[in-house]
């Protein structure tokens, strides 16, 4: 029987984990949206930058296992093979990882202009992390 207990539904302490997960596997340009005003299929919003293709896949890697060890559902992942840009969805909170030139290519931070943007070390502070 497994100790790990699940994270709350409301997504937060969900946004905390993934933002920590990725500064621990040295992403760049970490930024936590809250889209909650802006989007119905989800919370909050991250965007995150690797250095290069392996390190993206690296970052996915390492986020699919800290979910999954909280036991955070994941619904989807949308990746193409050296796209530049992975999706984790993980119901309440969307991430999206992105090499660069991708992630400056698509300005997703302009899309979400309206949103708030959230403090990344507080988050972890709240929860912690």
């Amino acid at each position: 029987m497994s100790t790990e207990k699940s994270l709350p539904e409301d997504g937060l302490e969900t946004l905390a984990l993934c933002c920590k997960t990725l500064e621990d596997t040295k992403a760049e340009n970490i930024v936590a949206l809250d889209v909650r005003e802006q989007s119905s299929i989800t919370n909050y919003l991250v965007l995150a930058s690797a250095l290069a293709e392996p390190h993206l896949r690296a970052m996915k890697r390492d986020l699919d296992k800290a979910l999954k060890e909280k036991k955070v559902r994941i619904l989807g992942v949308d990746e193409g093979p050296e796209s530049g840009w992975s999706v984790v969805d993980a119901f309440d909170v969307m991430i999206h990882l992105f090499a660069p030139e991708t992630r400056d290519t698509y300005k997703l931070e302009a899309l979400w202009k309206d949103a708030e943007e959230l403090d990344v070390e507080a988050l972890k502070q709240q929860f912690s992390l």
